[in-house]
């Protein structure tokens, strides 16, 4: 049996280390790492090759579920095809073990997995429901050109703190309301209803 390693990350800037060393940990012979491919993505060119190289007893080892694939289809679909070639499977993370030779272990773990992937699938279809929303309030309100100086009472600074109570991110933020990551932080740490002024930056960074 070999226990091969799958590791992903979604952008070029980020690395896979983190995963590299747990997977390592588990015993993992070799880990197949895509760089800078989104999980929604059906073939990548480190999966590929990992896919293409398993056979009948061997394991595949993942960080967690979503670093094998975001989109709930396609992740059972290649659990079913594990399953189909006698592979094993194991989520770290997870806590999640597949073993096609016991039914029962199969099935509760294959229930597991679409659950999981399912509900995260759910968070990230309502993330980005709540993004276009926010955008097309923005754009409703419309923003005045110029760099004008950004008190609590600010629009802007009223909206960060909307948007964040709604589980937004600062980055997803910044994007709605059209500013940098950075003077997002600077808007939430202020108080909305206050006097409080902030002379240190200004309201289209």
């Amino acid at each position: 049996m070999t226990r091969l390693g799958y590791a992903r990350v979604s952008t070029a800037d980020q690395d896979t280390e983190l995963q590299n060393r747990d997977l390592e940990a588990a015993g993992c012979e070799r880990v197949y790492r895509d760089h800078g491919i989104s999980g929604s993505k059906t073939s990548r060119p480190e999966l590929d090759k990992m896919l293409d190289r398993l056979s009948q007893g061997d394991e595949v080892i993942v960080w967690k579920l979503d670093r094998l694939g975001r989109n709930t289809r396609h992740l059972l679909e290649l659990l079913d095809g594990f399953k189909a070639r006698g592979i094993k499977f194991r989520s770290l993370r997870d806590g999640i073990a597949t073993d096609p030779s016991s039914d029962i272990g199969g099935a509760m773990a294959q229930a597991m997995v679409t659950i999981i992937s399912a509900f995260a699938q759910l968070e990230r279809d309502q993330l980005s429901e709540r993004t276009k929303a926010g955008m097309a309030i923005a754009a409703s309100h419309g923003r005045k050109a110029g760099r004008q100086e950004v008190t609590t009472t600010h629009p802007n600074v009223k909206q960060a703190h909307v948007l964040k109570k709604q589980g937004l991110k600062p980055a997803d933020i910044g994007k709605i309301i059209g500013t940098s990551r950075a003077t997002v932080y600077r808007y939430l740490a202020m108080e909305p209803g206050t006097q409080q002024h902030h002379t240190g930056f200004r309201g289209n960074d």
